[in-house]
């Protein structure tokens, strides 16, 4: 009389898994199947992967730091320059807030801010800069101090 086993239950001491036995390189168990040359990884197009979307105060901080870089540190008592940002798309409209110290040339020094900002925003974000306008707060006198916040005669 001949007596076969159910396919996969063999008999003996296995791994406790319903007289299995070890699985390894001998063993007759599947292993994984080559799915061919069908199955390989297809290319994604950039538009469906996703999008990358930059904060407007993320931008606003990029635009403070290049200003600080342009004008140097504040004058004694003044703060760090700010920026305001509005971003449409790809494009980014800047407002930065500064003081300056006083006497000295703000143009060149508002002309480069303008520049500076532009470029590490666009380096930065990806965006476009078509407009930063620069809006001096203060200007600090190397005369009068810090004692006197008042007008400068």
């Amino acid at each position: 009389m001949t007596v076969s086993a159910a396919p996969g239950a063999e008999s003996g001491s296995g791994s406790g898994e319903g007289g299995r036995g070890p699985i390894g390189p001998g063993s007759t168990a599947p292993g994984p199947v080559d799915p061919g040359p069908a199955a390989a990884p297809r290319r994604i197009s950039p538009a469906e992967r996703g999008a990358t979307r930059i904060a407007d105060r993320v931008v606003a901080k990029i635009a403070a730091q290049a200003a600080r870089e342009a004008v140097g540190a504040p004058p004694e008592g003044g703060t760090a320059p700010h920026a305001a940002v509005t971003v449409h798309q790809d494009v980014a409209r800047v407002r930065v807030s500064l003081e300056l110290g006083y006497p000295s040339d703000l143009g060149a020094q508002c002309g480069a801010v303008r520049r500076r900002v532009a470029e590490r925003v666009r380096a930065l974000a990806g965006m476009e800069v078509p407009e930063v306008a620069v809006q001096i707060e203060r200007l600090h006198s190397a005369h009068t101090g810090t004692a006197d916040r008042g007008r400068i005669a």
